[in-house]
């Protein structure tokens, strides 16, 4: 499709997730679903994409179909975290394929802030484009009011006993004596199969009253993933060239009582344990984004930011450059991937460490990305991610949870600290 054509029309608001739930017995439903705050005035919905990418890493570079015309627009990608990883680790049994691309000739925009939706087609031609936008259209009138559906699963299952993270903790605190490096993530991973009458979507469904920025559920053939993440990974505007990345390191659990929250919310704004960590990532930030950014553009604009969510305080920075000629979204990922909060400090050495105490992690701490008709690319960190696969009809899931371990770091608290980043996601999928 290349450039191609491209139609664009205003709609009067409707409710996205409602949207959403008409399509998603369609092929390749998607829907990009932000809480509508400061960082998530869009939300898109598509479906029936008419180009798919689904494959391994190969010799040359990762990212070599985002170079084609055919993807420069209109198109979701999710970046595996093995994928970026295995420069550290080596090959790995894959458990999830390390780039997925798909095109939507048809999708709708919903602005938040405006109170519009935007309905957008593309094709060769302005009849194929009008074509396209006329299916988006349709799917306005399709739109169902989705009521929460009960518990998706029965329980999760820890795939490892609390002790071997207890014990893993303690080994990378040891490492970071040593010298070998100054943080790494180390997670968690739960893993079950959804009920016979329950889909992804009954997930997504079920954390509809939580959203966040970077909320997300997708569907290709056989695989699927929920994510209710609050963390921008990288955006990029090619008009103006700016480069942004917003990394989450310290965490504190939200609290019913108000006086109690606001306790916990200052704690975590005061705590020079969780500054430190979070300053070792902005600088990780800083020096990844350098490969790709003009000499001397890239700076510190917001430092050590406590943003609220429904679960959890987050302690948050936000790293912006210019893009050097030529940079688009292939090359930012490149350059940048996976992502520094999630692995840690030197990124290299902290992937090596991470890859001793865990199994392949998959699409989690990954990327899902977009770009949008006008090449803007918007990615976000695949934290408080489920992913699913369904074999001979039965759809297993599998979700983690991790912590920045540093030198200071205690192996309870830690532990304690995965537990209140899973919350949402446990009682989305099983209901406690």
């Amino acid at each position: 499709m290349g450039a191609g054509s491209v139609e664009v029309r205003d709609r009067a608001w409707r409710d996205p997730l409602a949207v959403a739930a008409g399509l998603r017995d369609r092929e390749g439903p998607l829907a990009l679903l932000s809480d509508g705050g400061v960082l998530g005035r869009w939300s898109f919905v598509a479906a029936e994409p008419d180009r798919v990418h689904v494959g391994t890493a190969g010799s040359g570079a990762m990212l070599d179909f985002l170079r084609h015309p055919d993807f420069a627009a209109g198109v979701v990608g999710l970046l595996a975290y093995d994928a970026g990883a295995r420069t550290a680790t080596g090959q790995r049994e894959p458990v999830w394929p390390d780039l997925m691309l798909a095109r939507y000739p048809a999708m709708l925009a919903f602005d938040h802030q405006g109170g519009i939706v935007r309905v957008f087609g593309r094709g060769d031609s302005p009849d194929t484009a009008r074509a396209a936008a006329d299916r988006a259209e349709g799917w306005l009138s399709g739109a169902v009011e989705p009521a929460c559906p009960p518990a998706a699963a029965n329980a999760l299952v820890p795939e490892a006993a609390p002790e071997a993270y207890l014990a893993a903790v303690a080994d990378v605190v040891a490492r970071i004596a040593s010298g070998q490096l100054y943080q790494a993530n180390i997670a968690r991973a739960w893993s079950g199969e959804l009920k016979p009458e329950a889909d992804p979507f009954d997930v997504m469904l079920r954390l509809a009253d939580r959203a966040a920025a970077y909320g997300a559920f997708w569907r290709l053939g056989d695989r699927a993933i929920v994510s209710n993440s609050p963390e921008l990974f990288l955006t990029f505007d090619p008009a103006s060239r700016r480069i942004e990345s917003r990394p989450i390191k310290g965490t504190r659990p939200r609290d019913p009582d108000p006086d109690r929250d606001a306790a916990l919310a200052a704690e975590l704004s005061a705590s020079l344990k969780d500054r430190a960590e979070n300053l070792m990532i902005v600088d990780l930030m800083r020096n990844d984004l350098s490969r790709v950014a003009e000499p001397g553009s890239v700076s510190v604009a917001g430092l050590f930011e406590v943003e609220s969510h429904p679960t959890v305080h987050h302690l948050v920075s936000t790293v912006a450059g210019l893009a050097r000629p030529g940079i688009g979204p292939a090359e930012l990922l490149e350059a940048t991937f996976p992502p520094g909060s999630i692995t840690g400090a030197p990124k290299h050495e902290a992937m090596k460490v991470i890859a001793g105490h865990e199994p392949p992690r998959g699409p989690w701490c990954g990327s899902l990305f977009h770009i949008e008709h006008d090449g803007r690319l918007t990615a976000s960190v695949l934290i408080r991610t489920a992913s699913f696969e369904r074999n001979d009809g039965q759809w297993r899931f599998r979700t983690l949870a991790g912590a920045g371990i540093v030198a200071d770091s205690d192996p309870a608290a830690e532990l304690a600290e995965t537990d209140a980043k899973i919350r949402a996601l446990r009682e989305a999928l099983s209901g406690f």
